[in-house]
Parts: structure tokens; C-alpha cells; sequence
């Protein structure tokens, strides 16, 4: 049975697209259905939030939040039929385990007070009287984050690693290579040059691939044909050990038109580019609750794409 059918991701609010879908989002859920003020749900803070989308599996906007400078959780909202679906607590947690990344303290926000329990349940504490806001009664709650509760190492889980550039995406690529035990989940619109062709990673992937009967790297290639051309180390390497590296390429219209990079491995960790040609995105080494949706939608590509039929030459 399928748990969830949607993903979470940063969105950039420099974007016009992505700041679009936020809006829209907001509008429907803030402006239209609970009646706040327009320039009451626009304050001019956005710019300078970091924002989540939730998308379904077409790609969709189905919900959104942002954490703020001031250290505040806040525009949660989710469109009426993805309710109890889950989506509210996977952007929750997506804004958490980036307040914690970030090295905050605590990180707050203010309830409305039929959400109240929604909050509670992931370990928020309501504080204060009652208060209105927007025409609607709030309270303010807050979560301490395990970092400043005098813990000697903070967990791992939800801890970001960074992705702010080339060398930092391809650190923590190699960092997951080398956590994965048996299987990797692999997703790339264009197989680059650069990418999964160090000796380093090449050394990572042949280990996984000789790891036992269970071993099993799954790869979502959206160009197989380029990658051939381009005489890639990674297909040489896949034709050598086809027993346990397949590829498969995406034959669905939206499927080809998903431009998101990923990988994911079986020791819980993810890195999640949504736009694999942008220097853009999220990673950790262990973050269950973030990797499941992924390695979920990835599971469900994967069935309906077909063996990448331009390899069969060479007969991976």
C-alpha cells in the first residue's frame, strides 16, 4: 500500500514560478478560505524566509510553510484535500530539521488554536494567553531543539549537510556513497561529466555493487543516450557489474519533464537537488522522515520507466 504520493523541497522565492506557486497556495488556503486580509497574509517578510513546497506526484503545489529571520515557523498551509495525508507534518518537520541545521536554539510559531494538537504531537509547547490574529484565535508555541538541550552531540537525524555549491553537492554525494551499505536509489536528468565519475565514487559504487546478494543500485537516467556518447565512467562501470546497476529511463511525458536530482541510500540518508542543472538543494546523512517521500516517488518512477534501451548494445 503507498504510505505518502508527494515530496517536499526548498522553494526560492527569487523564482517566479516557485513564488507563484507559494502565493497561490496561501491565497487559496489564508485569503479565501479563512478570509484574511490580503495585506494582512502579504507582510513582507518573505524574502527573506526560507520556504517549502509540498508537491504531489504530478508536480503540484499542495502545500507550503517558511521558516523566518526571527527564528518563527509560519504561512503552514496545506489545500483541503491533502488533509490527514501527512503533508503538514513532512513540511513541519522539513522547517525543523532546518532551524536545527541552522544552529537555532528553539524555533517558535504561533497556532492557531485548532491546530494546537497537530503541534503538539511533534513536541511543540503552547505558552501565553490567547490572542487574535488575523480575526482568528491564536496561541504562541515553541519547540527547544535538541542541540541547546545540553546534549553532548546533537543527532544526526535532520542535520543538513551543505549543498550551497558544486564542491559541497559533490562532498555529500560521496558522503552517502560511502554510508550506503547494499542499495542506492540514483535520479538524474543528464548524467554530467562530473558527476559520479571520481575515482573516489567510482571506488563507492563498485564496494556497493560487490556488496552481496543484496546488493542493488537502482538508476533513473532521463538521457541514457548522452551518457553513452559521452563515454561516461559510470555506464563503463554498470556494463562491468549489470548484475546489480540498472538503469532504467522514464517514459512518461511529466516523469521526463521532472527536472529533480537525487540520491538516496539505505542508511537513510538523501540528497535532493530540485533542479539538478541549479546549485540548489538538501541533503543529509540520516533524515528518515525526509527520505521516505523521496525514495517513495522515486519507487513509483521507477515502475513505470522502461530499460534504457539505447544501453542494450552493451547489454546493461
Amino acid at each position: 500500500m503507498k504510505l505518502q504520493d508527494f515530496h517536499v523541497e526548498p522553494a526560492d522565492w527569487s523564482r517566479t514560478d516557485q513564488r507563484s506557486a507559494l502565493l497561490d497556495l496561501r491565497e487559496v488556503v489564508f485569503i479565501r478560505e479563512q478570509g484574511v486580509p490580503e495585506q494582512r497574509e502579504r507582510d513582507g517578510l518573505d524574502a527573506d524566509c526560507w520556504h517549502v513546497l509540498a508537491r504531489d506526484e504530478a508536480g503540484q503545489p499542495i502545500g507550503c510553510g517558511r521558516l523566518t529571520p526571527q527564528h518563527k515557523i509560519g504561512r503552514m498551509a496545506v489545500l483541503p484535500a491533502w488533509r490527514g495525508r501527512g503533508v503538514g507534518m513532512a513540511l513541519l518537520r522539513e522547517l525543523v530539521a532546518r532551524a536545527r541545521a541552522l544552529g537555532w536554539p528553539q524555533v517558535a510559531l504561533d497556532a492557531q488554536v485548532g491546530a494546537i494538537g497537530f503541534y503538539e504531537r511533534q513536541g511543540f509547547t503552547a505558552f501565553g494567553d490567547e490572542f487574535e490574529d488575523a480575526g482568528l484565535p491564536h496561541r504562541a508555541m515553541r519547540l527547544e531543539l535538541p542541540a541547546a538541550a545540553g546534549l553532548r552531540e546533537p543527532p544526526r537525524d535532520g542535520i543538513a549537510l551543505p549543498t550551497g555549491s558544486r564542491s559541497e553537492i559533490a562532498a555529500a554525494r560521496l558522503l552517502l556513497l560511502g554510508d550506503a551499505r547494499h542499495r542506492l536509489s540514483i535520479r538524474l536528468p543528464l548524467l554530467e561529466s562530473d558527476c559520479y565519475a571520481s575515482t573516489e565514487e567510482l571506488a563507492e559504487l563498485r564496494r556497493i555493487a560487490n556488496s552481496g546478494r543484496a546488493a542493488q543500485i537502482r538508476i533513473l537516467l532521463h538521457d541514457a543516450a548522452a551518457a553513452q556518447r559521452d563515454d561516461h565512467r559510470l555506464i563503463a562501470l554498470a556494463q562491468r557489474l549489470s548484475s546489480a546497476i540498472q538503469i532504467r529511463t522514464p517514459v512518461e511525458e511529466a516523469d521526463l519533464a521532472y527536472a529533480s536530482a537525487c540520491l538516496l541510500n539505505d542508511a537513510g540518508g538523501y540528497l535532493f537537488l530540485p533542479e539538478a542543472d541549479r546549485v540548489q538543494g538538501r541533503a543529509s546523512r540520516l533524515d528518515r522522515p525526509a527520505q521516505v517521500p523521496l525514495q517513495q516517488h522515486f519507487d513509483e518512477v521507477w515502475e513505470r520507466s522502461e530499460r534504457a534501451s539505447v544501453l542494450q548494445s552493451v547489454d546493461l
